[in-house]
């Protein structure tokens, strides 16, 4: 079940691409966007990430913290960091992707008459108070951080 706006956000404690542990509670009284992706270094997926980089100042600015989750190990998430300089965290969520579910973000896809299960590309804005602030259903990949900004009124 998806998190509605209002609700508390779902907690979590993941690995980074260095294998720590970052805790949703990690940024209590800050805004986190939360946003899960299906795979590191895939088209759709690179241009989400890069758009939060390209926008990060103004993140930064409003000290707003960026988590991107997806099933990825933290040595894919490494390279993937590496080779498009992310300036923000990319978090491991594994089989079956607990954190995922709990954010209603893994479940039944179909891609060319093949069936299978996977990670759907969500965000989240999550307040200063842990509630949920936004929450992205249909998200486009290179407009994605763009969006949040505007509808935060920071942009």
């Amino acid at each position: 079940m998806t998190p509605q706006v209002g609700e508390m956000a779902p907690a979590f404690t993941l690995p980074d691409a260095s294998g720590q542990s970052v805790s949703l509670a990690d940024f209590a009284g800050q805004r986190v966007v939360v946003y899960f992706y299906p795979k590191d270094d895939t088209p759709g997926c690179t241009k989400e990430a890069c758009s939060f980089r390209d926008t990060w100042s103004a993140f930064e600015d409003h000290h707003i913290k960026v988590l991107g989750i997806s099933k990825d190990p933290a040595s894919s998430h490494t390279r993937f960091i590496d080779k498009y300089q992310l300036p923000f965290t990319l978090l491991t969520d594994a089989e079956p992707c607990p954190v995922a579910q709990a954010y209603g973000s893994y479940g039944p896809k179909q891609f060319m008459d093949r069936e299978y299960t996977g990670m759907f590309r969500h965000t989240f804005v999550v307040d200063s108070e842990g509630r949920v602030e936004k929450v992205y259903i249909k998200v486009k990949a290179d407009a994605m951080a763009s969006q949040v900004l505007s509808d935060l009124g920071l942009a």
